[in-house]
């Protein structure tokens, strides 16, 4: 299998970042040279050469009997990638923005969380005075929905745009019992709904978070790599199951003012 999107030119350069990136396109942490030159398009010696050189580089970590996953050194590029994130008053007004402009939302800021198993991680928020167990969940009901990628509106905006393999781990995880009788319970519903929001730029959940709240939810992406999203809630008889185009619009601006550029 030809690297998917792979740009053209067959450099030892562009050879390497094919390499590497074929770890996020395969399932498991661990690939042998067979199976990494399959989804690259490059011969078996060529992608041998290149983990046994990342080995002592760091890139790669060698796992067993020919097999290698991806090193200590990537997550230490994607920190340096990210020094230069939007600092967190910005983040915060954003969300107050999208507060006000919705008359009252419950505005909240959630980042891809990839250790032990892809979630996402509420890192800020905008409520106002509300008390968030007015959400109808206790704290610890809340924290499971709210970091799973399988439900509401914030976890699929996310796993929208997350590579195939994690996208099919997300599905082998459960669908926390406290989540709202909106959630999607089925796999290929669940999956049906991530092409509109690949599409379209921003989900919609129905009492999917908790009975009896709605709301929109938009990713945040850096450069063309999705980070988190973006979500307001309203309850139920403030926000009418058809969403209206100024929510839409208010809560896509709020991702956008979030947006992590590297340029």
């Amino acid at each position: 299998m030809v690297s998917r999107g792979a740009v053209g030119g067959t450099g030892h350069a562009e050879r390497v970042f094919r390499v590497q990136r074929a770890f996020t396109w395969l399932r498991g942490r661990a690939h042998g040279p067979g199976e990494l030159a399959r989804a690259t398009g490059l011969d078996d010696s060529t992608v041998y050469r290149i983990l046994r050189s990342g080995v002592g580089e760091g890139a790669f970590v060698q796992e067993g009997r020919g097999l290698y996953r991806l090193g200590s050194t990537t997550p230490h590029l994607a920190l340096k990638a990210l020094a230069h994130a939007p600092v967190r008053d910005a983040c915060h007004a954003a969300l107050e923005d999208l507060r006000e402009a919705t008359e009252g939302g419950l505005a909240f800021l959630y980042l891809l969380a990839p250790f032990g198993g892809a979630g996402r991680q509420c890192v800020d928020m905008a409520v106002g005075d509300s008390d968030l167990t007015e959400l109808g969940l206790s704290p610890r009901a809340l924290l499971a929905v709210s970091q799973s990628l399988r439900v509401g509106a914030a976890g699929r905006a996310i796993l929208a745009h997350l590579p195939e393999a994690i996208r099919e781990a997300v599905l082998e995880q459960p669908v926390p019992p406290e989540a709202g009788p909106g959630a999607h319970r089925d796999d290929v519903e669940l999956l049906a709904s991530l092409k509109p929001i690949r599409e379209q730029g921003y989900a919609l959940e129905r009492e999917e978070s908790a009975a009896g709240w709605h709301g929109c939810a938009a990713p945040v992406h850096a450069d063309e790599l999705i980070m988190g999203s973006v979500l307001l809630l309203k309850p139920a008889h403030a926000l009418p199951a058809e969403i209206s185009r100024d929510v839409i619009a208010a809560t896509r601006r709020a991702a956008d003012g979030i947006r992590i550029n590297s340029r």
